[in-house]
């Protein structure tokens, strides 16, 4: 490698002038007063916040929905807690793991708006839902709602309830553009009977980044006597809202997506009157039937992941989650608008601002989303995620706060050059 392509790609992957902690901290003091609008469009100042990133120079990743790479602060902070658990050993796990998880738990509660004793620490959305999912007593003929956009490991998971249970499972399907709230609501209105027991929504479906009127629905249901269980895998750490807001009776996320938690951790909320209800994944010996603990029995497990919330945390909130959400909703629209009166394009996330923020889904006439994403990395170096299904027909673009404009422009030129 040559001295000029070893210093294009130094730059490019960050290492030249990775920020530290206390630098990062200087540079967002130094925006305090700029309005987070404004903010979103300063290319300079997110090229600083994109130096504390470690990146691949080999493609412009915009697939940051499924797992979001931790900024190098948060890494060297999770490689910290490795080499101290390791230290410690069994020492660490039958004293003080427990009290620290707890803690850890709290602080995310407090992100939440939740009461800490309504919210645990799970491995991921899937483990925080199919708990709910199959935790509940079902009998033959009650009856489940939800979306054939829904992600597939909880539509399974009631696939099993109805198999092994009797369950009647009602499948509606979101429309990519509605054209009001009231339209959403209607849509899962009409799908609930007498029977039903248990509606799921997603807050932001994971394949268009449609954010969908969660208060409103949560309305309507329970003035038909129906719990309702959100899928928010996509939602927490990306956008701003405090769970009881929603007034949802169960809420799931992962933290390995838009908080930046190293790989392994979600969250479980459930409303404080309805934790009786739900029979553990794994048992434990909390006997308290209102106690929340009583359904995060896991077993020995990567307790250093646990610990790096703190960090992630740090991050999010030294961002400034207005900052970061202006920003995120920025970028999506900086592309998809310059995209979506093209005739050959596409766009299966709604055009209203409010209804979606980072993520969103484009297509191209003519070409199945495999090969579309196919092309998009071999001739443009962009990876994304294909979806094919669910009247979903496109490619998933997910940026973060690292990507840059001119990435976006890569993009742009690409869709146009497809037509």
């Amino acid at each position: 490698m040559d001295k000029r392509t070893f210093l294009k790609n130094a730059g490019l992957l960050g290492l030249v002038s990775i920020i530290e902690p206390s630098g990062l901290s200087e540079i967002i003091k130094s925006v305090a007063e700029i309005p987070s609008v404004k903010l979103a469009e300063d290319e300079n100042f997110w090229k600083q916040i994109r130096a504390g990133y470690r990146l691949n120079p080999d493609y412009i990743n915009l697939e940051n929905g499924y797992y979001c790479f931790l900024p190098e602060q948060t890494l060297e902070s999770l490689i910290r807690h490795v080499r101290e658990i390791n230290y410690q050993g069994s020492m660490y796990m039958r004293t003080v793991q427990f009290e620290n998880k707890k803690k850890m738990a709290a602080k995310l509660a407090s992100l939440a708006g939740c009461p800490a004793d309504e919210l645990i620490i799970t491995r991921n959305t899937t483990e925080s839902l199919d708990m709910i999912i199959g935790g509940l007593d079902w009998k033959p003929g009650d009856e489940a709602v939800m979306a054939e956009q829904d992600y597939p490991s909880m539509l399974n998971m009631f696939k099993q309830v109805a198999a092994r249970y009797g369950v009647v499972n009602r499948i509606v399907s979101v429309p990519n553009n509605p054209s009001s709230d009231a339209e959403i609501v209607d849509l899962y209105s009409n799908a609930i009977t007498p029977k039903t027991k248990l509606l799921m929504i997603c807050h932001m479906i994971n394949i268009t980044g449609h954010i969908l009127p969660v208060r409103k629905i949560c309305d309507m249901a329970h003035a038909r006597g129906v719990d309702v269980m959100v899928d928010g895998a996509h939602a927490f750490g990306h956008f701003r809202f405090t769970i009881p807001e929603l007034d949802c009776d169960y809420y799931g996320s992962s933290l390995h997506k838009w908080l930046s938690v190293p790989l392994g951790s979600g969250i479980l909320y459930v409303k404080k009157d309805k934790i009786r209800n739900i029979w553990p994944l794994i048992a434990s010996g909390e006997t308290n039937p209102d106690s929340i603990l009583r359904l995060n029995q896991v077993g020995t497990h990567p307790v250093y992941t646990d610990l790096t919330v703190t960090e992630a945390i740090d991050f999010h909130n030294m961002l400034g989650a207005e900052r970061k959400e202006s920003r995120l909703r920025y970028l999506q629209h900086y592309w998809s608008d310059k995209v979506r009166r093209m005739p050959h394009i596409i766009i299966n996330t709604p055009d209203d601002p409010a209804r979606s923020c980072a993520i969103a889904n484009v297509g191209v006439k003519g070409m199945k989303p495999a090969e579309l994403g196919d092309t998009l990395f071999k001739k443009y170096r962009i990876y994304c995620a294909p979806i094919d299904g669910a009247n979903v027909h496109g490619c998933r673009i997910t940026p973060n706060v690292y990507t840059s404009t001119d990435e976006l422009d890569v993009l742009v030129k690409a869709l146009t050059e497809l037509g």
